[in-house]
């Protein structure tokens, strides 16, 4: 049983429509990541060597991610995110050029966020065109109704808040009971830790993520 589902688990090779609020569809273009892994790369002028030395990967192993030949697992990615100094959103737009001045602001407009859908929930990345944020914000759809369909629990490094926007959900944690929360519940965990959410309202919940 695998330890996790990948959060960027698939490159998809064909377009994927979705359906958003309202019944409104909304195409999402194939995820190159090995492009974006390259152009991240060449912009802070690191060989492969370099690149693999920074973030503990086999050189082989970065050329395939780079040469879209592998998908990168959830590990992978926070390897590369590390060692590159970088953060997961920057994988989906491209990398800046030069620093960022001091009072940095992102606005995100309601239904502007960056989407990448899953088996599982449907993410929409949010203040992406910032770089080196010291946390990640996402609101997600969540599809899954049982906790089979994630195949293990999700892990990662850092720290996770979840705020429950609409619906129910139940929260599943590694060394806790499940539990329900409601539309206005929160919850904050250590990432590390066993983790999944599933819906038990009629429609689909929908919920706020901050992971740092």
């Amino acid at each position: 049983m695998p330890e996790e589902p990948q959060f960027l688990r698939d490159q998809r090779k064909e377009p994927l429509t979705v359906e958003r609020e309202g019944g409104v569809e909304a195409t999402v273009e194939p995820l190159k990541l090995g492009e974006r892994v390259r152009a991240i790369r060449l912009n802070q002028k690191l060989t492969l060597e370099e690149a693999a030395k920074l973030t503990g990967l086999a050189r082989s192993t970065l050329s395939k991610i780079e040469n879209e030949q592998i998908s990168p697992t959830f590990s992978v990615v926070t390897k590369l995110v590390r060692g590159l100094n970088i953060d997961v959103p920057q994988l989906f737009s491209q990398p800046s050029s030069g620093p960022s001045a001091g009072g940095r602001r992102d606005i995100t407009r309601s239904g502007e966020g960056k989407p990448h859908p899953t088996p599982t929930y449907e993410h929409e990345l949010l203040a992406t065109q910032l770089t080196h944020k010291k946390m990640i914000p996402f609101r997600t759809r969540v599809h899954a109704r049982d906790f089979a369909a994630f195949g293990g629990w999700v892990r990662h490094e850092g720290e996770e808040f979840l705020y429950v926007l609409d619906g129910s959900i139940l929260l599943y944690t590694e060394f806790y009971e499940p539990i329900e929360l409601f539309a206005g519940d929160s919850a904050y965990y250590d990432c590390s830790m066993g983790h999944a959410l599933v819906s038990t309202s009629e429609q689909d919940a929908f919920v706020l993520w901050v992971t740092a």
